[in-house]
């Protein structure tokens, strides 16, 4: 596992490697995905919220529970979650540090039953960045600066991902997820995509 620089808010747009890897980004590989199907599209951007525990930022718990090792005795919140196969591409701190789990040619585990457009299982054709927040705390506008590099890179990447083509955990999960939430600015968002 190497330490990568981070990307930082106004630096040059990130560019995504050959194996999947954005460039700038720190890597903390996870064996909490697998193949995609033979043939697929990557073609759907979902965003997303985490904290762990609830309402808190910073710590090392989403990286242990993105990587499968979550103490299930360091807070009692994570009895429920310990153990649960879950990951997501990419993680974008509050201060806009991006850290990478999955490489996007992998399917990430963060989407679960989701259907978007007609197609279910949104984890096949999807990339999942989880913004570091809640449904009740308003992003850090460092977080929307880098989220909007990070899209841009993933569009030049990945054409199937066009700006209908992004899409909330909520919109997809309709009923059973919340995120990123009433606190997500996606007009300001798609302001800094432009």
């Amino acid at each position: 596992m190497s330490a990568r620089p981070v990307i930082e808010a106004g630096q040059a747009l990130p560019a995504v490697d050959a194996e999947g890897w954005l460039c700038g980004a720190e890597r903390r590989p996870s064996l909490q995905c697998d193949a995609r199907p033979a043939d697929t599209v990557i073609d759907l951007l979902v965003i997303h919220n985490i904290s762990l525990p609830p309402g808190e930022f910073g710590g090392p718990w989403i990286d242990d529970l993105f990587r499968g090792c979550l103490d299930p005795d360091a807070h009692a919140y994570f009895q429920g979650i310990a153990g649960v196969p879950v990951s997501a591409h990419l993680l974008i701190r509050r201060d806009g540090r991006c850290i990478q789990y999955v490489p996007f040619g992998e399917r990430a585990w963060h989407a679960g039953a989701s259907c978007f457009a007609g197609q279910e299982r949104c984890n096949d054709f999807s990339i999942g960045v989880e913004l570091e927040g809640t449904d009740v705390v308003p992003f850090e506008l460092a977080q929307y600066q880098a989220l909007a590099e990070v899209t841009r890179a993933l569009m030049a990447a990945y054409p199937g991902i066009r700006p209908d083509r992004i899409a909330g955990h909520s919109d997809i999960a309709s009923g059973r997820k919340t995120d990123p939430g009433p606190q997500f600015d996606w007009e300001r968002y798609r302001d800094l995509l432009a």
